[in-house]
């Protein structure tokens, strides 16, 4: 039998993990984004960008998480970074680039909280970005696309990240 959202026996956990979104602006997404941040238990959304979208088209996939995950905005990515860093956090970047890591052999940090930047929905994580970051991770893809939606590859990341962090 179909369990309802009342039944399932999930444990709620919130993992030392945030979300630095830099430049996602489609409103959909970004409401998918506190979904996905919501079932895996993240810690933070910090959306960085001047033009943010959090209004009706965003809510209509939000699903009202937008309610019970934190998040804040900022207008630009580096400096989040640079203070995550400063204060201990391991950086990571999801992007495809020569010297990304596939998340499927990526042995993630146990030891330290961790922040997980995704990029623009076309133009990925600005180099400035990549530069400040511990590793860079991408996923294998075996199609003829070379890009995914950038909460389908959140989603997968975040997948693997709370599945290791959960292990240990």
């Amino acid at each position: 039998m179909q369990l309802d959202h009342y039944s399932t026996n999930f444990n709620k956990q919130i993992f030392p993990v945030k979300v630095i979104c830099e430049n996602v602006t489609n409103a959909p997404n970004i409401g998918s984004l506190f979904r996905t941040a919501d079932a895996f238990g993240v810690e933070e959304l910090v959306f960085c960008g001047s033009n943010i979208p959090l209004g009706r088209k965003m809510t209509k996939t939000s699903r009202a998480t937008e309610k019970t995950v934190k998040y804040r905005l900022e207008n630009n990515a580096q400096p989040v970074i640079s203070q995550l860093k400063a204060t201990g956090y391991f950086i990571i970047a999801l992007e495809i680039t020569s010297k990304s890591e596939a998340l499927i052999d990526f042995q993630f940090p146990t030891n330290k909280p961790i922040a997980l930047v995704i990029g623009d929905e076309n133009f990925g994580v600005q180099d400035a970005i990549l530069n400040l970051c511990d590793a860079i991770i991408h996923i294998d893809m075996f199609g003829q696309n070379s890009s995914m939606n950038v909460v389908q590859a959140t989603s997968i990341s975040l997948y693997e990240l709370t599945k290791q962090l959960n292990k240990s």
